[in-house]
């Protein structure tokens, strides 16, 4: 009897505290504003801008992070038209990246010949003489125990190409 009496006290305390105060101006506002609105009336879609691609054109220029070659016009080499790349030759998957990216980690030899290690591209990748690597086809010539040659084949700006060397250097402790 005694925990009915309690129970029913605290029932009867927790509806008057529901409904005590009974400020509600704001919902009712809002309410009044929703029924105020015209009914079926739906607001047009937004009018969108449509998408202009942009393409890039600059990707085959000096990048602007690299300090600028200089260049001596007095001694400047003259580029040939018979040094040019072979554009009819597949391209091989190192040469889609730039050939400052790659870095010389080791060697591999066995009796087909000497291999080199690169890493760059997302992986440590193994070449050979003869393989392609950098975006200005760069052929590897030789390989050895501390570097790789390559020959990058660049324009010369007037027409021409050049025949430009670059080695590969090994890095320890990588």
């Amino acid at each position: 009897m005694k925990t009915r009496l309690i129970l029913s006290g605290l029932v009867t305390l927790m509806l008057a505290g529901c409904g005590a105060g009974g400020d509600y101006a704001d919902l009712q506002a809002y309410m009044d504003q929703v029924r105020a609105k015209p009914k079926g009336a739906i607001e047009p879609l937004p009018k969108f801008q449509p998408y202009e691609a942009f393409t890039y054109n600059a990707s085959s220029l000096r990048s602007p992070f690299q300090p600028p070659v200089k260049i001596d016009l007095a001694v400047k080499q003259k580029g040939s038209k018979v040094v040019k790349p072979d554009e009819t030759r597949v391209k091989q998957f190192l040469e889609g990246f730039n050939i400052e990216t790659f870095e010389m980690v080791g060697t591999l030899s066995n009796p087909q010949g000497m291999f080199g290690l690169v890493r760059g591209a997302g992986g440590v990748h193994r070449v050979r003489v003869g393989d392609y690597l950098g975006r200005n086809d760069g052929k590897i010539v030789s390989i050895s125990e501390g570097k790789i040659d390559v020959v990058e084949i660049v324009p010369d700006g007037e027409g021409g190409w050049l025949e430009r060397p670059r080695s590969l250097t090994l890095k320890e402790r990588s």
